[in-house]
Parts: structure tokens; sequence; C-alpha cells
């Protein structure tokens, strides 16, 4: 088996080894196990993106990493420590799928709560609600309260809850879960702008367009196991074929592509890139989690995928 710390270039954020986390069924029918021998790591800075079928154990993987569920067998560590410790979870930052917020309060209060639970105080906690409910374009909205709020305003005041403390890891469970394409526009680019502050992010989504945007790495699981793992770029290459791209080609050099490519230089055309063509995310993880061989791309679905 490969080190999960192995797969990174980045120091690690979050190196799980060879999770196992079973569940006692009812009525003494049996464990269940949710999560099998799953490793992985999250280099620091990274958006790491872990999708898998409903039932996959993706919601169990990311409760071990924030300390709320202890694994049956193997370990998890943020920042070098164990994911059950206090001091990791003071580094972490949480949206779950549903989050649930007090609608009476505004999200002026709603901030200034989980602020205060932060210890954060005074003048410096409400400079930083401003500029929390500006990044998440909520400022029109600030005073008004949660319960007139939309499931995408929601989505945004958890977002800025679960980075006032200014985290070193934020994860980030169906984000854009009933969200419009205007709010899923926004929280994609909450999600570029804490990349770009150096912070980790690890999310699990079922839009697989925009895992595809944001994330550096994924790891697709099914059934409790890690089934395909690495960089995206390289994930959703296509080995076998070679892709050219070419800028204004005569129709003469498009019909003898292959001869007049290197000879025909008069002709204006440009081999803008030479590399490999890309399949789609979404096929990767269909093809990994319906048990297809790693990495098979049906030929059929690429025909006019090259030029």
């Amino acid at each position: 088996m490969t080190k999960a710390s192995e797969h990174t270039e980045n120091p690690p954020a979050v190196v799980v080894s060879g999770l196992t986390k079973e569940f006692k069924l009812p009525m003494r029918a049996g464990r269940f196990r949710a999560v099998e021998d799953l490793s992985l790591s999250v280099g620091e800075g990274e958006v790491y993106g872990l999708i898998g079928p409903n039932g996959s154990g993706k919601s169990t993987t990311m409760k071990v990493m924030l300390g709320i569920v202890r694994p049956t067998k193997g370990s998890c560590e943020v920042f070098g420590m164990s994911s059950n410790s206090s001091k990791s979870r003071r580094l972490v930052g949480y949206l779950p799928e549903n989050p649930y917020f007090y609608k009476h309060l505004t999200g002026v209060e709603t901030l200034r709560f989980y602020g205060e639970l932060c210890g954060l105080r005074g003048g410096a906690l409400g400079k930083k609600i401003d500029q929390l409910l500006d990044m998440v374009g909520l400022q029109d909205a600030a005073d008004r309260r949660l319960g007139g709020y939309s499931k995408g305003m929601l989505q945004r005041i958890g977002l800025a809850q679960a980075v006032i403390h200014d985290p070193k890891l934020v994860v980030l469970d169906e984000p854009t879960a009933g969200v419009d394409p205007q709010g899923s526009r926004q929280i994609r680019d909450f999600i570029m702008d804490l990349k770009s502050r150096g912070i980790t992010v690890v999310l699990t989504s079922h839009l697989l367009e925009q895992v595809q945007e944001v994330c550096d790495r994924v790891g697709i699981i099914s059934k409790g196991r890690m089934v395909r793992e690495g960089r995206l770029d390289e994930m959703v290459a296509v080995e076998e074929l070679t892709e050219i791209v070419l800028k204004s080609p005569s129709p003469q050099l498009i019909d003898g592509i292959r001869e007049l490519v290197a000879k025909d230089a008069d002709s204006g055309a440009e081999l803008v890139r030479v590399g490999h063509p890309r399949t789609t995310l979404e096929r990767l993880f269909i093809a990994a989690t319906s048990g297809a061989e790693a990495g098979k791309i049906d030929n059929e679905k690429q025909e006019g995928g090259t030029q």
C-alpha cells in the first residue's frame, strides 16, 4: 500500500491512514462497516474533493477529520496532531450539509455569536464580521433575520461562520446543495479566495463540474474504499490518445494533418498544444464507482475528441 503522505507535494495538512469505521446496528443485528482501510492525504493549501455515491463513506470520513467520530481502526492527523485533540479542532472550520442556525438572529448576530464562541471580542470581531459579510455577498442582508434567508444565503452565512476564527483547514460538506447557479458561483469564488490565502479546503459535492473547477486533487470512494485518487489534471487525462490543437488551420492542413504539420510552416498554422485530451470528472466518477477498470475510457465516447 502506498503511504498516504506520498500523494502530495506540499506538507500534509490532513493524513488519514488505514481508516476503518464500523457502526453497531440496532437490535443486535451486527455491525455496519462505513469505511474500510481508507488512506489519503491533503497537502497544505490544497483544495481536495472527496466524492462518491450516497452512502459511500464520505461524511463518515469527514467526521473523523473533524474529531466528531473516532475510528474503529487506523488514524487521522490534522497538521501533525490527532484529529481527536482539542488543539487540532481549533484549526478547523466546518460547514455541514444541512447547517442549523437560530432563525430569530440576524446575519450580524449569528456571526457575532459564533465569533464569541471562538474567543473573539470587541472591535476586532466587528471588523471581521464586516469583512466576511462582504466576502459572501450578504452586506445588504446583514440585519435581516435568518428565518427570511434563502437556502443559498444560509449556505453563505454558514461559510462565513466556518472561517470566522481564521482556521487553517476548512471542511465543507455539500456546500452548494440546493443553491441556485448564482449562489453556487459565489460559493465557488469564496473557495478560490480561501485557496489564494493558503487555507486548505476539503469538500464533498455531487456537482462534479464544480469539483473539477476548484479542486487540485480528488479522491473517489465507493462502498467505503478509495477507488481512485490523485491530481485532477492527471486523472482526467486520456493517456492512450494525443490531442493536437491548431490555431487558424487551412482546410488543406486539416486534410493532411499527419503529413503537413511539420512541413507546411508557411500556411500560417500554429501548433498551440500537444498533450492528452481530457475526459470529464463525471465520466471518470461513473467508471470508478461502477466497478469498471481504473482509468479505462470508452473509446466510442471519445470519437470526435481529436482533430
